[in-house]
């Protein structure tokens, strides 16, 4: 018998495994949370794995979802077993290719990790409304319920495509099964083999186009003929289910595991059932085996086969004494009379009654559910309220589960009580840090004890759109069985808070079963850390009689070198008192596993990491627990009580991580939330925060300016206000004369600092007695907590600076309040200084129009929202809409803007009479290019709404409602390089060619960011990223000289972290031009790969090697007769190469292709000279197609 290896992988990596074998061709583009499906295929063939016919398949990203959709196209016309990965709106972006495939009956299977589609909101999280979007395209729909499943069935639509001609979308849910790990068995390449045949190959390459025997495909139809044509396929779609079943048979042949088209689980006499598909009917299939053995009737329906859609395998896998099905989808279609699945199943049942062919005596009651959307969690407690909801006499006919829904009362209840998990089965939940390592080691245990030893094993992840910095909780558990609980762990036997600021925010030991072993990371020692802790933390030790165990993992890491990466620390921790495994053999794992990871990065990092393991065993310690709750402390409110209302009693919940608990009717209707909440949130992340001393101080302002957080201002204030301070609270006088006799200080929100040192780097003050002290040095943030809380909020009290006498550079914008603050931005973020100043210098009348990104994730993500409003309540109205269309639509509310303006001054010329002229003119004829010409123009408004005030005329009336227009609104266009160069550059490029008054910052990290690191078409030679993991050969595409080029747009590239001045004096020209504007801004990023405390050197390497020239074209100066382009930065110093030397992205290559690493190094520094030889003719007033005509071709290589 065949022996196939069992490992530990996630449904994503389970699905690539067998596409990538049995695909020649694979066109991608990246989308959270389908990408690592590409990232697996281009890693594994730069890697050179071939497929099961012995060759390298093809990668190739594409600029879009839509081009990748294209390409795909292509390829299977072209003869090639071809695939691809999406989800969400990168699935909607390929539907009119999919009509064409489907319309041509082309064999092609896509893998889909569905996903929630954006509608009042963005979400990255799983549902079905992607995939309901594409049922009518004709492709096959094929449901995986688990990572095993997905493993298979992918195998299984790859051979029922070939064999109906049909093409087959292969969906399993977003993250609950895309991102679960388990236990699985891989399918061997003789498996696939066998699933693929040779002959099922052969007539798919008989059907490419080709010279050799010319066809036409794609052809235009007329009314004559079209309806006849796509009749004409009927009989394909009739035999697809019998061949999608035939296909499941051979599977089952090859592994023993049986799939059907639907297949039922529980009682052979059931009379209530529920029909579902994907990870819920794993949740029910284990909530039905538990209610069955208890001796109820109920039972479950798993549809695998959605489309087509086949009414007798339906109605032969249901039980006959059946009396009521719920039928449960999860997705939402506003205005139906039901959701997709439910129709069918209703539409099914009917037709079997009218003609005579239905099975049950009497036709069964059906109603149909929502549940799950965006990944809401669904449990058993949730599978028996459908069940309970089906024994009443008259159940409701529509209804939510899973939500409280108090505004239409569809929600059913349920009893979160009620538990159906296995005695035998472990279970531990891990609190961690985004990027502190905790998801890392954890999925690193489950394949140590998954692949190591007989137990299966299942891993699941949660966190926020925000990734590094956020909250993190892991959902691990192990037993003998397989694991079919498809959702949150609820009570664990094993707790773990890697973050000891936790527990004044989170009710950690919720989780924790009584007798639970307690896990924590703590700067205080076993004697002293009960003392330390929260009353209501004491109080569930006792009453649960946990074991009570403490490590200070930030210690040993910064012992043993490993920084903030405590994954290694903390994963020991956990064997060594979890009894998972024998210590010593759990420890000869780790080590093992280490060696396997970090071996290729060399032997220090090995050597760091196994003194790491050898150190925590000697600095964990039991904690000797009281028999009474001793703390004076109580966890404190999660926002302060000085808090609005909204955030008291919503934002509040969700930080709490009690979101689940909210009712329909607390959240807005549309969508629409308020502005200024992020200062509620106080994440208390830092472990060491920014001390001044401001004897030493310069007064520059350049740690307010590189702050990523706006946790560190400045601030110019009368004296008198000193008299309210608190007593630690430090201010000095101010240097300059425009403000003299007054006070100046620095203060550090500390609640909200993430400890970047960003500011301590740039500070340029120096104590020449001892040079390693700076005005701002770092110092533990726990001691200084509480006096610098009451410092902050005394700093807030003081009164903003008047914007009108305030010099705008750089010392002087961060005077300005920043309106954009406390974001959940990484750590060091290289884009949020960027985005704050823009906020600082228009932010009182800012619309920004934001692609999807990382930008609309920090500037978007709730609970909390970033950008802020100034005293008189302005601030930045912000919008996202989709990551291809953000010019566009940043595009339309400029058209807006411009209009509702032009209408506000033809109303002011009719009434003018009534207005007077003078207030008309000076409306009219403002200058509004200084503060102070803003805020006179600013009165004159007001001066217009007073003498308008109770108008009853109609015209007066409407000229109220658009009064405010005759303020300057400043429109900026904010995304990414993935957005700017890659799938929004045509809308981009074609909003920059009209000419309107609208601005573009891009954030340009060369990588797509928020998806994880994947290349763009920003990404430069020789960096190695997902989806170019064997080193980029093709060069960055040049945006400033392609903006360069329409002459007639202002184009900047700046680097704050170099050259601050000229990054505030390019946001002040861009700002001024009237046309289209673009600031392409250097962004340092985590994904580059080194320790972003250098993020500013970087960024100075960045230019004085060439890499990242930064300029000003300014078509204003070209008008006058002058160059127009400015080079603010002299000729390069330094070679490229000492640039990339510092960035991972470049220096992996050297370990595992050198010989390429050098060759692209190479091609690199020509770019850089031929790119710097381009703008130095610029800047000598070369016409620009001359100038790029007279430089060198770029390299080339393949």
């Amino acid at each position: 018998m065949t022996t196939r290896p069992m490992v530990t992988l996630d449904g994503n990596e389970a699905v690539a495994s067998v596409a990538h074998r049995v695909s020649e061709v694979i066109a991608i583009y990246p989308i959270t949370p389908s990408s690592t499906m590409g990232e697996f295929s281009d890693e594994w063939s730069a890697q050179g794995k071939k497929n099961v016919w012995g060759t390298v398949p093809l990668v190739s990203e594409l600029q879009s979802e839509g081009g990748a959709s294209g390409a795909v196209h292509g390829a299977l016309q072209g003869g090639a077993l071809t695939t691809t990965f999406t989800a969400s709106q990168g699935l909607l972006l390929m539907i009119p290719n999919m009509y064409k495939i489907a319309g041509e009956l082309t064999p092609f299977v896509m893998h889909v990790s569905a996903r929630c589609v954006a509608t009042h909101a963005l979400s990255i999280f799983g549902d079905h409304s992607d995939v309901m979007a594409c049922r009518q395209t004709g492709f096959a729909l094929l449901a995986s319920s688990n990572p095993q499943e997905a493993h298979d069935l992918a195998a299984v639509a790859h051979r029922a495509t070939l064999m109906s001609k049909v093409p087959f979308l292969h969906f399993f849910d977003g993250f609950r099964t895309s991102s679960e790990v388990a236990k699985i068995e891989r399918l061997l390449d003789e498996d696939l083999l066998e699933m693929v045949s040779e002959d099922l190959v052969s007539a798919q390459r008989k059907r490419a186009l080709s010279p050799d025997a010319p066809v036409l495909r794609g052809s235009a139809q007329n009314p004559d003929c079209f309806f006849q044509a796509r009749e004409a396929c009927n009989s394909y779609y009739g035999a697809c289910a019998g061949k999608v079943q035939e296909a499941m048979d051979a599977f089952a042949k090859l592994t023993g595991r049986a799939y059907r088209l639907f297949d039922y689980v529980g009682h052979a006499q059931a009379e209530r059932v529920i029909v579902i598909m994907g990870s819920g009917a794993d949740v029910t299939h284990e909530t039905v085996e538990h209610l069955v053995a208890r001796g109820e009737k109920v039972g479950v329906l798993k549809v695998r086969l959605y489309r087509p859609f086949d009414a007798s395998a339906f109605l032969g896998a249901l039980p006959k004494s059946v009396k009521a099905i719920a039928v449960l989808d999860r997705t939402k279609e506003p205005g139906s009379v039901g959701e997709p699945l439910l129709q069918d199943v209703v539409t099914v049942l009917r037709d079997a009654e009218e003609t005579g062919t239905s099975p049950f005596a009497a036709a069964p009651k059906v109603v149909g559910g929502r549940y799950g959307l965006a990944s809401k969690d669904f449990t058993p407690a949730m599978v028996k309220g459908v069940f309970d909801e089906l024994a009443q006499g008259a159940p409701k006919r529509r209804f939510t589960v899973g939500i409280v829904d108090d505004v239409t009362h569809l929600s059913l209840p349920w009893d979160p009580d009620f538990d159906t998990e296995p005695a035998e089965v472990k279970r531990g939940v891990f609190f961690g840090l985004g990027a502190d390592g905790t998801v890392g080691a954890n999925k690193n245990s489950i394949k140590i004890i998954g692949e190591e030893t007989d137990n299966f094993a299942q891993g699941y992840f949660v966190y926020d759109s925000k990734k590094s910095g956020g909250i993190t909780i892991s959902h691990l558990r192990f037993g003998p069985k397989p694991i079919r609980s498809s959702y949150l762990v609820k009570t664990a036997s094993f707790v773990a808070c890697h973050q000891f600021g936790f527990l004044e925010k989170y009710d950690v030991l919720e989780y924790a079963a009584p007798g639970a072993v307690f896990l924590l990371n703590s700067p205080y020692g076993p004697d002293e850390v009960w003392d330390e802790l929260p009353v209501e933390v004491q109080a569930a030790i006792l009453e649960k009689k946990l074991r009570f165990f403490v490590i200070d993992g930030y210690e040993v890491g910064a012992k043993t070198g490993m920084g903030r990466r405590i994954n290694t620390i903390m994963q020991t921790c956990f064997f060594a008192i979890s009894g998972v495994l024998p210590r010593e053999e759990a420890i000869a794992q780790i080590k093992k596993s280490i060696e396997k990871t970090y071996g290729k990065k060399g032997t220090e990092l090995v050597r760091m990491n196994f003194e790491a393991v050898d150190q925590t065993l000697a600095n964990l310690f039991e904690v000797k627990v009281p028999a009474a709750a001793t703390s004076m402390t109580r966890r404190p409110p999660i926002v302060p009580v000085e808090a609005p209302d909204f955030v008291q009693k919503i934002t509040a919940v969700m930080l709490a991580n009690k979101g689940d608990l909210l009712p329909v009717s607390a959240f807005p209707v549309d969508g629409t939330f308020a502005t200024a909440t992020a200062r509620w949130e106080k994440r208390n992340i830092a472990l060491e925060i920014p001390v001044w001393d401001e004897k030493l101080c310069i007064q520059c302002n350049k740690c307010a300016m590189v702050c990523p957080h706006a946790a560190i201002r400045a601030k110019v204030f009368d004296p008198a206000e000193l008299g309210k301070a608190p007593a630690t609270y430090k201010a000095v006088d101010y240097k300059g004369p425009e403000f003299k006799g007054m006070k100046y200080t620095i203060q550090v929100a500390p609640e909200d600092c993430t400890g970047c040192t960003l500011c301590a780097v740039v500070c340029p003050a120096k104590d020449k007695a001892a040079p390693k002290h700076k005005a701002l040095d770092m110092a533990p943030q726990l001691p200084l907590r509480e006096a610098e809380r009451e410092n902050f909020r005394f700093f807030l009290s003081l009164p903003e600076p008047d914007r009108t006498k305030l010099k705008v550079d750089v010392k002087g914008s961060q005077f300005m309040q920043p309106l954009f603050e406390f974001s959940g931005a990484c750590a060091g973020c290289g884009e949020t200084p960027y985005v704050k100043l823009m906020t600082q210098l228009f932010g009182d009348r800012l619309l920004v129009a934001n692609a999807t990104g990382c930008s609309s994730i920090y500037g978007g993500n709730l609970p909390t929202t970033p950008y802020a409003v100034n005293p008189e309540g302005r601030g930045p109205a912000w919008a996202n809409s989709l990551f291809e269309d953000n010019a566009e639509f940043g595009f339309g509310m400029r058209l807006a803007v411009d209009k509702q303006a032009e209408h506000a001054a033809e109303l002011l010329k009719a009434l003018a009479a009534k207005v007077g002229d003078e207030l008309v003119q000076g409306l009219l004829a403002a200058d509004q290019s200084t503060e102070q010409g803003i805020a006179h123009q600013r009165e004159r408004v007001a001066a217009l709404k007073a003498k308008l005030a109770g108008a009853k005329d109609l015209q007066a009336r409407r000229l109220l409602d658009v009064a405010d227009y005759f303020v300057k609104k400043s429109l900026w266009i904010v995304g990414g390089d993935g957005w700017a160069y890659d799938i929004g550059y045509g809308g981009l490029d074609h909003v920059l060619a009209m000419g309107r008054n609208v601005n573009v910052l891009v954030l340009d990290t060369e990588v797509y960011s928020n998806t994880g690191g994947q290349a763009s078409k920003s990404t430069p030679i020789g960096a190695a990223a997902k989806f170019a993991m064997a080193g980029k050969a093709s060069g960055k595409k040049d945006l400033a000289m392609m903006a360069i080029a329409y002459g007639n747009v202002y184009v900047a590239r700046v680097a704050f972290g170099a050259r601050d001045a000229q990054t505030v004096k390019a946001f002040q020209e861009a700002e001024s031009y009237d046309g289209a504007s673009i600031i392409i801004a250097y962004s340092h990023c985590i994904a580059h790969g080194y320790d972003l405390s250098l993020g500013l050197e970087q960024q100075k390497t960045a230019i004085e090697s060439g890499y990242w020239p930064i300029f000003r074209w300014d078509p204003r100066r070209v008008a006058q007769g002058q160059p127009g382009l400015v080079l603010d930065c002299p000729a390069p110093k330094t070679d490229v190469g000492a640039f990339m030397a510092n960035e991972t992205r470049f220096r992996m290559l050297d370990k595992t292709n050198p010989e390429r690493a050098k060759m692209l190094l190479g091609l690199a520094r020509e770019q850089a000279a031929a790119r710097w030889a381009v703008y130095e003719n610029l800047a000598r007033g070369v016409d620009p197609a001359a100038a790029v005509a007279a430089t060198p071709a770029g390299p080339k290589a393949n």
